[in-house]
Protein backbone atom coordinates (compact mmCIF):
# COMPACT_ATOMS: atom_id res chain seq x y z
CA UNK A 1 0.00 0.00 0.00
CA UNK A 2 1.11 3.79 -0.73
CA UNK A 3 -0.39 7.40 0.40
CA UNK A 4 -3.53 7.93 -1.54
CA UNK A 5 -4.45 11.47 -2.02
CA UNK A 6 -8.28 12.02 -0.53
CA UNK A 7 -9.20 15.72 -2.29
CA UNK A 8 -12.37 15.50 -0.12
CA UNK A 9 -10.61 15.06 3.44
CA UNK A 10 -8.79 17.58 2.23
CA UNK A 11 -11.30 20.09 1.39
CA UNK A 12 -13.07 19.54 4.31
CA UNK A 13 -9.80 19.84 6.78
CA UNK A 14 -8.67 22.88 4.84
CA UNK A 15 -11.95 24.91 6.02
CA UNK A 16 -12.55 23.95 9.05
CA UNK A 17 -9.00 24.61 10.15
CA UNK A 18 -10.10 28.42 8.10
CA UNK A 19 -12.75 28.67 10.80
CA UNK A 20 -10.53 27.64 13.55
CA UNK A 21 -7.45 30.00 12.73
CA UNK A 22 -9.54 33.27 11.90
CA UNK A 23 -8.19 34.51 15.67
CA UNK A 24 -4.46 33.55 14.53
CA UNK A 25 -2.92 36.59 13.49
CA UNK A 26 -0.93 34.52 11.09
CA UNK A 27 -0.22 33.14 7.74
CA UNK A 28 -1.81 30.54 5.47
CA UNK A 29 0.67 28.02 6.98
CA UNK A 30 -1.91 25.92 8.99
CA UNK A 31 -4.66 25.79 6.29
CA UNK A 32 -2.22 24.49 4.12
CA UNK A 33 -0.73 21.53 6.69
CA UNK A 34 -4.43 21.11 7.51
CA UNK A 35 -5.29 20.07 3.80
CA UNK A 36 -2.29 17.80 3.35
CA UNK A 37 -2.74 15.76 6.02
CA UNK A 38 -5.99 15.60 5.45
CA UNK A 39 -5.67 14.89 1.96
CA UNK A 40 -3.20 12.55 2.35
CA UNK A 41 -5.75 10.60 4.84
CA UNK A 42 -2.64 10.48 7.68
CA UNK A 43 -2.88 7.87 10.00
CA UNK A 44 -0.25 9.06 12.51
CA UNK A 45 0.56 12.84 12.61
CA UNK A 46 4.08 13.97 14.66
CA UNK A 47 4.80 17.22 15.34
CA UNK A 48 8.34 17.89 16.51
CA UNK A 49 9.15 21.27 18.79
CA UNK A 50 12.10 20.91 20.66
CA UNK A 51 12.87 24.26 21.85
CA UNK A 52 10.23 25.62 22.86
CA UNK A 53 6.10 25.19 22.61
CA UNK A 54 4.44 24.49 19.26
CA UNK A 55 2.53 27.05 16.89
CA UNK A 56 -0.49 27.41 17.97
CA UNK A 57 -2.36 28.09 14.67
CA UNK A 58 -0.36 24.90 13.13
CA UNK A 59 -1.16 22.59 15.91
CA UNK A 60 -4.67 23.46 15.84
CA UNK A 61 -4.59 22.46 11.67
CA UNK A 62 -3.18 19.29 12.35
CA UNK A 63 -5.75 18.63 15.58
CA UNK A 64 -7.99 19.29 12.70
CA UNK A 65 -6.73 16.45 10.28
CA UNK A 66 -6.11 13.96 12.31
CA UNK A 67 -10.09 14.47 13.18
CA UNK A 68 -10.97 13.96 9.86
CA UNK A 69 -8.99 10.77 8.54
CA UNK A 70 -9.60 9.22 12.02
CA UNK A 71 -5.74 9.06 12.73
CA UNK A 72 -3.32 9.75 16.02
CA UNK A 73 -1.68 13.20 16.31
CA UNK A 74 1.28 13.73 18.42
CA UNK A 75 3.60 16.63 19.60
CA UNK A 76 6.82 16.43 21.24
CA UNK A 77 7.97 19.26 23.03
CA UNK A 78 11.55 19.54 24.92
CA UNK A 79 10.38 19.94 28.64
CA UNK A 80 7.20 20.04 31.16
CA UNK A 81 6.87 23.96 30.77
CA UNK A 82 6.28 23.25 26.99
CA UNK A 83 4.02 20.87 27.56
CA UNK A 84 2.14 23.12 29.70
CA UNK A 85 2.16 26.30 27.41
CA UNK A 86 1.39 24.17 24.39
CA UNK A 87 -1.87 22.54 26.01
CA UNK A 88 -3.40 25.63 27.56
CA UNK A 89 -3.23 27.53 24.36
CA UNK A 90 -4.89 24.60 22.23
CA UNK A 91 -8.08 24.10 25.10
CA UNK A 92 -7.69 28.14 24.35
CA UNK A 93 -8.46 27.43 20.82
CA UNK A 94 -11.18 25.34 21.45
CA UNK A 95 -9.06 22.20 20.34
CA UNK A 96 -8.45 18.99 22.17
CA UNK A 97 -4.66 19.06 22.50
CA UNK A 98 -2.35 16.12 20.59
CA UNK A 99 -0.71 13.29 22.27
CA UNK A 100 2.43 15.16 24.08
CA UNK A 101 5.58 13.62 24.31
CA UNK A 102 8.38 15.69 26.18
CA UNK A 103 12.20 14.82 25.96
CA UNK A 104 14.88 14.86 23.55
CA UNK A 105 15.82 14.32 19.92
CA UNK A 106 15.92 10.88 20.27
CA UNK A 107 13.58 10.16 22.92
CA UNK A 108 10.52 12.19 20.79
CA UNK A 109 9.98 9.83 18.37
CA UNK A 110 11.21 6.36 19.88
CA UNK A 111 8.40 4.11 19.83
CA UNK A 112 6.28 5.68 17.41
CA UNK A 113 6.12 4.17 14.35
CA UNK A 114 4.50 4.31 10.78
CA UNK A 115 4.61 7.80 10.86
CA UNK A 116 3.26 9.35 7.54
CA UNK A 117 3.39 13.35 8.13
CA UNK A 118 6.00 14.58 10.24
CA UNK A 119 6.32 18.50 10.66
CA UNK A 120 9.74 19.73 12.32
CA UNK A 121 11.07 22.99 13.26
CA UNK A 122 13.48 24.20 11.11
CA UNK A 123 15.37 26.22 13.53
CA UNK A 124 16.95 23.62 16.41
CA UNK A 125 19.73 21.82 15.64
CA UNK A 126 18.79 18.35 16.63
CA UNK A 127 15.90 18.35 13.96
CA UNK A 128 17.81 16.47 11.38
CA UNK A 129 18.27 13.53 14.30
CA UNK A 130 14.70 13.74 14.68
CA UNK A 131 13.97 13.02 11.04
CA UNK A 132 16.94 10.41 11.25
CA UNK A 133 15.60 8.14 14.27
CA UNK A 134 11.86 8.97 12.97
CA UNK A 135 10.27 5.38 11.97
CA UNK A 136 8.66 5.98 8.39
CA UNK A 137 5.68 4.22 7.40
CA UNK A 138 6.15 1.96 4.37
CA UNK A 139 3.43 3.75 3.20
CA UNK A 140 4.82 6.55 2.50
CA UNK A 141 5.55 9.83 4.56
CA UNK A 142 5.30 13.09 3.95
CA UNK A 143 8.03 15.51 5.75
CA UNK A 144 7.29 19.06 6.61
CA UNK A 145 10.32 21.68 7.98
CA UNK A 146 9.10 25.01 9.39
CA UNK A 147 11.06 27.77 9.16
CA UNK A 148 12.82 26.91 5.97
CA UNK A 149 13.62 30.40 4.60
CA UNK A 150 16.33 31.46 7.74
CA UNK A 151 19.39 31.52 6.47
CA UNK A 152 21.24 29.23 8.95
CA UNK A 153 19.51 26.30 7.23
CA UNK A 154 20.87 27.02 3.82
CA UNK A 155 21.97 24.43 1.67
CA UNK A 156 19.32 21.86 3.59
CA UNK A 157 18.66 18.55 1.59
CA UNK A 158 16.32 15.78 2.97
CA UNK A 159 18.66 13.12 1.67
CA UNK A 160 21.39 14.19 4.24
CA UNK A 161 19.50 13.51 7.14
CA UNK A 162 17.48 10.06 5.32
CA UNK A 163 18.53 6.97 6.62
CA UNK A 164 19.04 4.37 3.73
CA UNK A 165 15.58 2.92 3.71
CA UNK A 166 13.97 5.89 2.80
CA UNK A 167 14.18 8.03 0.18
CA UNK A 168 12.73 11.11 -1.34
CA UNK A 169 10.59 11.34 -3.96
CA UNK A 170 10.45 15.02 -4.79
CA UNK A 171 10.39 18.06 -2.67
CA UNK A 172 9.31 21.59 -2.66
CA UNK A 173 9.90 24.72 -0.55
CA UNK A 174 7.36 27.45 -0.50
CA UNK A 175 6.82 30.85 0.95
CA UNK A 176 4.49 30.31 3.26
CA UNK A 177 4.96 31.46 6.66
CA UNK A 178 8.67 31.89 7.36
CA UNK A 179 9.47 29.11 4.63
CA UNK A 180 7.79 25.59 4.15
CA UNK A 181 10.32 23.17 2.78
CA UNK A 182 8.02 19.54 1.97
CA UNK A 183 8.91 16.66 0.57
CA UNK A 184 7.70 12.92 0.09
CA UNK A 185 9.51 10.13 1.25
CA UNK A 186 9.16 6.37 -0.17
CA UNK A 187 10.41 3.25 1.28
CA UNK A 188 12.86 2.10 -0.60
CA UNK A 189 11.03 -1.13 -0.78
CA UNK A 190 7.80 0.30 -2.27
CA UNK A 191 7.11 1.68 -5.55
CA UNK A 192 7.69 4.62 -6.60
CA UNK A 193 4.83 7.00 -6.28
CA UNK A 194 5.79 9.00 -9.69
CA UNK A 195 3.59 6.55 -11.90
CA UNK A 196 1.83 8.15 -14.39
CA UNK A 197 -1.84 9.83 -13.57
CA UNK A 198 -1.41 9.68 -10.07
CA UNK A 199 0.15 13.03 -9.36
CA UNK A 200 -2.44 15.93 -7.97
CA UNK A 201 -2.17 19.19 -7.88
CA UNK A 202 -2.72 21.22 -4.35
CA UNK A 203 -3.97 24.53 -4.55
CA UNK A 204 -3.48 27.17 -1.62
CA UNK A 205 -4.29 30.53 -1.24
CA UNK A 206 -2.35 32.45 1.47
CA UNK A 207 -5.47 34.47 3.71
CA UNK A 208 -3.37 37.85 4.43
CA UNK A 209 -1.57 38.29 1.42
CA UNK A 210 -4.20 36.74 -1.17
CA UNK A 211 -1.37 34.68 -3.07
CA UNK A 212 -2.31 31.54 -4.80
CA UNK A 213 0.55 28.76 -4.11
CA UNK A 214 0.53 25.41 -6.25
CA UNK A 215 1.99 22.25 -5.62
CA UNK A 216 2.33 19.29 -7.26
CA UNK A 217 1.34 15.97 -4.61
Amino acid sequence: MKLVWTPETASKAYIDTVKSCELFQESGEAELLSAMAGGWNAKMIVEVYMHGGATTATSVGLAIAAAHTGGRHMCMVSDERSRLDYVKAMHAAGVSPAEVVVGGAEAAVVGLTDIDFLVVDGRPKDFSRVVRFAKLSHRGTVLVRRNASLRTMAGFRWGGVLGSTSRVVRSVVMPVGKGLDIAYVAYNCAPTYSQKGTSRWIRHIDQQSGEEHVIRG
